[in-house]
């Protein structure tokens, strides 16, 4: 009896993580297909967060955002915190922000996990129809 209750505690928590957004992701450089950095995605008092983590471009790693204003301008790309302020609303994390730091701009954002190794993000302005997405994958 004691194996099977830890057996469906284990499936149970591995269910629950694999439904998480929380974790590292790899973002995809749209032309490319390559790899351009990882975001680790976290949780702080209920909402939540993606900070890059890794650029994968050793040239790049030392880069600040130039184009970002405010609290960003001229901080390094790496460590820089670029999703902020999603709120869970069923499989959907919304209304926070993205900001892109090859351009500086901040835009609405919501994620969704398509798979549990895949995530939807999607950056828009005013409507979610104006925008673009991306696929991230989760770092094994």
């Amino acid at each position: 009896m004691k194996y099977i209750l830890t057996s469906i505690f284990l499936m149970l928590t591995i269910g629950i993580h694999a439904q998480s957004v929380t974790g590292k992701w790899q973002t995809i450089d749209d032309e490319t297909g390559k790899v351009r950095s990882v975001v680790e995605i976290y949780s702080d008092n209920g909402k939540v967060f993606g900070k890059i983590i890794e650029i994968t471009d050793k040239s790049r790693q030392d880069r600040v955002c130039e184009a970002c204003t405010g609290s960003n301008k001229d901080k390094p790309i790496l460590g820089m915190v670029i999703i902020k302020d999603l709120e869970k609303d069923d499989d959907e994390w919304e209304d926070g922000t993205i900001l892109d730091p090859e351009s500086g701009k901040v835009y609405k954002c919501y994620i969704t996990l398509e798979e549990t190794n895949k995530l939807k993000v999607r950056g828009f302005i005013g409507f979610s129809l104006l925008g673009r997405t991306q696929y991230w994958t989760r770092v094994q």
